[in-house]
């Protein structure tokens, strides 16, 4: 037997008041508004009325303190999984509005489909569906819940759906402490479902994680 139901949710909001663009820095913890949508995710997924049997977050801190709700309402332990993390980013710790106009560097954004400010699109989607698999394949039963981040979830809705990697950032559909669903048929995984448990919380939050 196989896990059910893999479910990708992206942390909260993170306390920035700098407003850079944290990617995989250290100490970059929830804010009290980030608190309450990890919340709002967990409760959304008891609201469901399913059996949660796994539960996997990347090792930093914001995705851990988003697992914590989920942990606490399932009473699992929360396994840290460092393939789910989010990739590395040529503009970690700066303000993207500044960085850009700055010509030094210009030549990051030389390929976009790449992307080669970061890690490319196609290593984030190995790596995730590696580690989806491997969840799916070592729960014997029931649902696996992933924490994540926006770019690793959106690659791998991208790659199910068969969508083109190079995107606009704006435009990715993965809301803070939003919840993608997948489940494995046949032909592979399929995405079965979306929801915006905090979409009530969302409307002053600061959102910059990577680009």
């Amino acid at each position: 037997m196989v896990a059910d139901q893999i479910h990708l949710v992206r942390h909260g909001e993170v306390h920035n008041p700098s407003r850079v663009l944290y990617g995989r820095l250290p100490a970059f913890r929830l804010s009290e508004l980030g608190e309450r949508m990890a919340q709002a995710a967990a409760d959304d997924l008891v609201s469901r009325d399913r059996t949660v049997a796994a539960l996997y977050a990347s090792p930093l801190q914001r995705t851990q303190e988003s697992a914590a709700p989920v942990a606490a309402a399932f009473g699992l332990a929360v396994v840290s999984e460092p393939r789910v993390i989010e990739p590395f980013n040529e503009f970690e710790g700066k303000r993207m509005s500044r960085a850009l106009k700055n010509p030094l560097n210009w030549s990051k954004l030389r390929n976009p489909s790449r992307p080669s400010w970061g890690e490319p699109y196609a290593s984030i989607v190995n790596r995730m569906t590696a580690a989806v698999e491997d969840a799916w394949r070592a729960t014997p039963s029931g649902d696996v819940v992933i924490v994540s981040h926006q770019l690793p979830i959106w690659m791998l809705h991208s790659s199910v759906v068969g969508a083109p990697y190079r995107h606009d950032p704006r435009k990715r559909r993965c809301a803070l402490s939003s919840i993608t669903t997948f489940e494995r048929t046949e032909q592979g995984f399929v995405e079965v479902g979306y929801v915006d448990p905090a979409a009530r919380l969302s409307s002053g939050a600061t959102d910059v994680g990577a680009v």
